[in-house]
């Protein structure tokens, strides 16, 4: 799992210590992701199964894609699809995948990456590993969540956000424990590269083993904790969580983590994508590809769709071209 990483956690600047008195959050729940299959049949963890939309919002969906080692021929993506109504975004920890949309957007991206998509009044969009991944094969692993947007923004227009990894602002904890990838927002007054429109922070967190962590977050912002690889615990009461798992927390001014002493060799660390945000408490209709807060809205959307309203598939480039 290389993502980003540095030679010397040591130099990065730190977050502060909670002061006294703050309170930690609660754990609400810690749920265990089902798995699936999405696109052309590529395996997924879907992560926030069970856990309810006031628990989420703004998050809406998430499937943490991967892990998985790939023979040559067998990398798969999604086809041309449709959205409306809020944003992808999507991280690749390991491996390789391309995006074209049907506003102009698009490119590759790799280990720490970012495509940050605001599907807003509508586009058509394609996920998938670039030809030399299929032919070659290799390890796969990513994230792809999904942000509301407001009803006030959800008709804006379309927009791409290609954030690299080397974009991301590195932290560590007060001790070096952990080092934080913040890709979107903020933490601890540490702002990431992604623009969001909708009030959230992003991080990536690797937790070495042992160490135990306690991280700044909002008052007004939710906070999700799931499991990427590793074993650990959340919360004060130290409750049990491990991969493919999601940790729900309750109110409070502080998030607490710790990997157990002792990792599976493959993941020699406790990784960890946590997520905040305002929640937007507004009604959701979603559906497929759309996210609307009406049943109206989302028929709308698919007659859009369907009469093509929503954008054309680009044209297929000539032989050696490359658009990307």
């Amino acid at each position: 799992m290389p993502a980003v990483t540095v030679s010397n956690i040591l130099t990065l600047p730190r977050v502060s210590v909670p002061e006294p008195g703050a309170q930690p959050r609660p754990v609400r729940s810690v749920t265990t992701a089902p798995q699936g299959f999405e696109g052309e049949g590529f395996p997924v963890r879907r992560a926030f199964a069970g856990v309810s939309m006031a628990d989420l919002d703004p998050f809406i969906h998430m499937d943490q894609m991967g892990e998985v080692e790939y023979a040559p021929g067998e990398p798969k993506g999604t086809p041309w699809h449709p959205h409306r109504g809020f944003e992808t975004v999507t991280y690749i920890i390991d491996g390789i995948f391309e995006h074209q949309d049907s506003a102009g957007g698009g490119g590759r991206i790799t280990d720490g990456d970012t495509q940050w998509m605001t599907a807003g009044s509508g586009l058509l969009h394609i996920e998938k590993p670039p030809e030399s991944l299929v032919v070659s094969g290799g390890l796969f692993h990513g994230l792809q969540l999904w942000v509301n947007l407001p009803s006030t923004m959800k008709m804006t227009d379309p927009r791409y956000q290609d954030i690299r990894g080397k974009e991301v602002s590195l932290l560590s904890s007060p001790d070096g424990g952990a080092l934080l990838r913040v890709i979107a927002g903020e933490l601890d007054g540490h702002e990431g590269p992604g623009i969001t429109h909708t009030p959230i922070s992003v991080l990536h967190a690797t937790v070495a083993p042992g160490a135990r962590v306690q991280l700044p977050w909002r008052k007004d912002f939710n906070a999700l904790v799931y499991v990427l690889a590793g074993r650990g615990s959340v919360g004060a009461e130290r409750r049990p969580i491990e991969m493919g798992q999601l940790a729900v927390f309750g109110p409070g001014d502080v998030i607490e983590v710790a990997a157990d002493d002792s990792q599976e060799s493959r993941s020699p660390s406790l990784e960890l994508y946590i997520m905040g945000g305002q929640p937007i408490r507004e009604p959701v209709a979603a559906y497929g590809p759309f996210v609307m807060n009406t049943r109206e809205e989302l028929i709308t959307a698919f007659e859009d769709f369907q009469a093509g309203r929503l954008g054309t598939i680009p044209a297929e480039p000539h032989p050696g071209h490359d658009v990307l």
